[in-house]
């Protein structure tokens, strides 16, 4: 694993956020996108060699909107920049840790993704990232 490529933070709503965290930051949000696969509009920031991703759900039955319900706004996940996704998974799963799926998927900003499941990572949702080329 290179860095901590960002961290998600659950939001409700988007707009709101990102005034909020532009006026934390001091800086505007670089990108807003909507995942359609994974039910949610996301908008990203940088904060020096990192990243926040704000992120809220489009509907009612997205992960996004179900975590919001169950546990509130706020961390969501930690992301990790890998440079080979699949190599990552095959040595993760040697280790032990569970894995939700071991195809990735194409996520926010050019990214394909895997993430692990926070039973394996003392309670917290890893999202493994790799640029798409």
């Amino acid at each position: 694993m290179k860095k901590i490529e960002h961290i998600g933070i659950a939001v409700k709503d988007l707009e709101k956020s990102n005034e909020l965290f532009t006026r934390l930051l001091g800086k505007s949000h670089y990108k807003i996108e909507e995942v359609g696969n994974e039910g949610v509009r996301t908008s990203f920031f940088d904060i020096g060699t990192n990243k926040i991703e704000l992120l809220e759900g489009i509907n009612e039955n997205s992960p996004i909107s179900k975590f919001i319900a169950k546990k509130g706004e706020g961390i969501h996940h930690i992301a990790f920049a890998v440079d080979d996704i699949l190599s990552e998974v095959k040595r993760l799963k040697k280790e032990g840790f569970i894995v939700l799926n071991e195809t990735p998927k194409k996520g926010a900003d050019q990214k394909l993704v895997v993430f692990l499941h926070p039973k394996s990572t003392n309670g917290v949702l890893i999202e493994l990232c790799q640029e798409i080329d």
